[in-house]
């Protein structure tokens, strides 16, 4: 018989561990870039972003359920940093 608690828990797990992963490279990505590449693609500046990532990586930690409020906050804004700065190289 098929233990659907087992798969579900199985399920939030990897979604929590992909979700965190996405953040902190978001975080990692936004440290290592200068400051000028964010004005030339005409964003939030990089101290914005920092804190935002930051915040967004921390309530992952503090409030580690995948589909609460807080992280997906997080997990949009860390998506919209990643198509903004990566998705445009120039």
């Amino acid at each position: 018989m098929l233990d659907f608690a087992g798969v579900q828990g199985g399920i939030s797990l990897v979604l929590t561990v992909v979700l965190l992963v996405v953040k902190g490279f978001a975080l990692v990505d936004c440290l290592g870039r200068s400051p000028s590449s964010f004005l030339s693609h005409d964003t939030l500046p990089k101290r914005s972003w920092t804190i935002i990532l930051v915040l967004a990586l921390l309530a992952h930690i503090v409030f580690p359920a995948p589909l609460g409020v807080f992280n997906l906050i997080g997990t949009v804004a860390a998506l919209v940093y990643l198509a903004q700065l990566r998705g445009s190289q120039t």
